[in-house]
């Protein structure tokens, strides 16, 4: 009854050791024990032990010995000296158009339950030209309302929770407003304290964050209340202003003007970074 009893393989499981990867300069990192995410921006050597410094989007610089605990797209790696250079050089981190650290071949996140909703596609599109890079590394999806009138049943039906954030651009918010109005009611939907956040610039529409200077104007035309915006402002540019597809032509032309951050309007700026800041906090 023993005769198929033989000897036992008792070796234990080989483990694969993880991946080494030489320290090279704009290397995408991330600290498996703390979570930062940085390009890897210098290499120094103190008492014998490689530091690497790392840089954040936001330009915060971190450093950490370097060897095992890191990650390189999700896949545990051992940072090794380089080939052949003992040291790596300091270097100019390349920006993106809305000023911070620009991660070269870094893949998409995966887009986080949080959101940042905005009123209409041009807005959804100026975000994008400037900080599309950064909400890609953080996995953020811009949304256009196409309108904020039911902004806070639209909040109660997205359900904001601590891991469900979410946050606001409106047009226009300036005390006493309509839309002053509207931020108000959509913050004190349930569960949106703490979890929702709605912030606004104080122009008409977003084609008036960008900077005048850059179509060669000392200020937007003004626009009389009774006229459509849009096509109001065309017309006082002398552009083709009579359907929503010169409307959308216009803003084409506006939007290729802008190169980077500092076309647009600082009453702009802040807001979307403020709400890039929340939703990934």
């Amino acid at each position: 009854m023993y005769a198929d009893w033989g000897p036992r393989d008792l070796t234990p499981a080989k483990r694969v050791p993880p991946r080494k990867v030489a320290a090279a300069l704009g290397l995408l990192l991330e600290d498996m024990e703390s979570g930062f995410v940085g390009e890897l921006v210098s290499t120094e050597r103190a008492g014998g032990i490689r530091v690497l410094v790392l840089e954040d989007r936001h330009g915060r610089r971190r450093s950490f010995r370097s060897g095992f605990g890191f990650l390189v797209e999700g896949e545990p790696v051992e940072i090794v000296e380089p080939a052949q250079a003992p040291a790596v050089k300091t270097k100019t981190p390349r920006r993106s158009a809305s000023g911070s650290v620009h991660v070269g071949h870094a893949p998409a996140r995966t887009a986080r339950a949080a959101r940042i909703w905005v009123e209409g596609a041009h807005d959804a599109e100026l975000v994008e030209h400037i900080w599309g890079h950064d909400l890609r590394i953080e996995g953020i999806v811009v949304e256009p309302l196409h309108g904020a009138d039911d902004l806070a049943a639209r909040v109660r039906d997205f359900a904001p929770n601590p891991g469900r954030r979410l946050g606001v651009l409106l047009d226009h918010l300036v005390t006493g407003s309509k839309e002053d109005h509207i931020a108000n009611a959509a913050m004190k939907v349930p569960g949106a304290q703490g979890n929702v956040l709605v912030l606004g610039h104080p122009f008409i529409d977003i084609w008036q964050a960008v900077k005048p200077a850059r179509l060669g104007l000392d200020a937007w035309p003004t626009v009389p209340r009774n006229e459509d915006f849009k096509l109001g402002t065309l017309a006082r540019l002398g552009w083709p202003h009579r359907t929503k597809e010169d409307v959308g032509l216009g803003f084409q032309r506006i939007l290729s003007t802008v190169r980077g951050y500092g076309d647009l309007e600082p009453a702009l700026l802040g807001r979307v970074e403020e709400l890039i800041d929340f939703v990934t906090t």
